[in-house]
């Protein structure tokens, strides 16, 4: 487990052709929420030094968004990744970005809009949470004008409900087959025995030979019941997880997404490489899942962030392994502790 606290696109700290996986939440290139680290696309230095470090067959994972996903993919294949598929993690709670279009006509008629009602506006996303909002009493408004009226809810966007995960690969090695690639370095095919989707319970196994474990993982992910009788073909497995009350990165990614996406692309004990780490929710999946792991993350206060908990999830499992081993005195094999990480700058 290492950690730095800097710059990665020289990814000078790893050996060519040693990592078999790679994870990342790069910037997205949209300045979300006016952060300036999100103001643009990664230089695909990054993504050449990456493929670099991969083995050969290696799988990756880069997040993404909607709007900028081709340039992506783009910098990506000219770094020499083949794009393998574009997941698709669904969620309910996307906010859209968008405004009364009548309302625009308006104050560009100099009309003055009409005063309908009021309501309470939660500014932003606050370091301290919740309690922290800023709730202001704004007035709700309706147009004036009458192109205003005829165009009263319109608006600019529709509501996000899905994130892109793009899938690449590094090729395999010249020569070598699948069989002869995994061989020679554990890399080349994903994880299905892992991350199958569990038969509903209603459901029952289905199919001519239905797997005991469940269903093929497929590319639409959903971490949430949407309840619309698809939730067993695409919910993974809910994690039990503790609140990190110290944790105010605004893009946080779920702990059952992480596990997914890390058991997919890896098996146990490999390593896997996170560029862009923010929090560092790939490393506490590495973690639970007894994978290596190799973060960067450029800005300190989350590199703290992350750091803090890494430690506290290697407490926490150093903790449940010594209550297994009490419980057993007499076991002859005693559980391995998780080695101790090393952070640098």
């Amino acid at each position: 487990m290492k950690i730095y606290n800097k710059n990665s696109y020289t990814l000078e700290d790893i050996d060519d052709n040693s990592i078999e996986a790679l994870i990342t939440d790069p910037p997205y290139g949209i300045s979300y929420q006016n952060h300036y680290w999100d103001k643009d696309l990664p230089k695909k230095e990054i993504w050449e030094n990456s493929f670099k470090k991969l083995k050969h067959g290696g799988f990756g994972l880069v997040f993404s968004s909607v709007r900028l996903m081709h340039r992506l993919m783009v910098d990506l294949e000219d770094s020499g990744f083949i794009i393998k598929d574009v997941l698709f993690w669904s969620y309910l709670n996307g906010m859209p970005k968008s405004r009364n279009v009548g309302l625009l006509i308006d104050k560009e008629l100099n009309v003055e809009s009409e005063k309908v009602g009021e309501y309470k506006y939660v500014q932003g996303y606050k370091e301290n949470g919740s309690d922290s909002y800023k709730v202001e009493k704004k007035h709700k408004l309706s147009p004036s004008s009458k192109l205003g009226k005829k165009y009263d809810g319109a608006g600019l966007g529709i509501k996000p409900a899905y994130e892109p995960i793009i899938l690449i690969q590094k090729p395999l090695e010249n020569k070598l087959n699948i069989a002869q690639n995994i061989t020679k370095h554990g890399t080349g095919a994903l994880n299905f025995e892992d991350t199958r989707i569990p038969y509903a319970d209603e459901d029952g196994k289905v199919g001519h030979n239905p797997h005991p474990k469940g269903r093929i993982p497929a590319n639409i992910i959903r971490t949430e019941n949407q309840n619309d009788g698809y939730d067993k073909f695409f919910l993974v497995p809910k994690v039990r997880q503790s609140k990190d009350d110290f944790n105010f990165h605004p893009t946080l990614k779920p702990v059952s997404l992480m596990h997914h996406l890390i058991k997919l692309i890896s098996f146990e004990k490999q390593t896997v490489l996170d560029p862009f780490m923010g929090s560092g929710s790939t490393g506490v999946g590495c973690l639970d899942l007894n994978r290596k792991f190799i973060g960067y993350e450029l800005e300190e206060t989350y590199f703290n962030i992350a750091k803090q908990r890494i430690e506290n999830k290697k407490n926490d499992l150093e903790y449940s392994l010594f209550k297994t081993y009490r419980k057993a005195p007499n076991k002859q094999s005693q559980p391995t502790a998780y080695a101790a990480g090393e952070f640098g700058r």
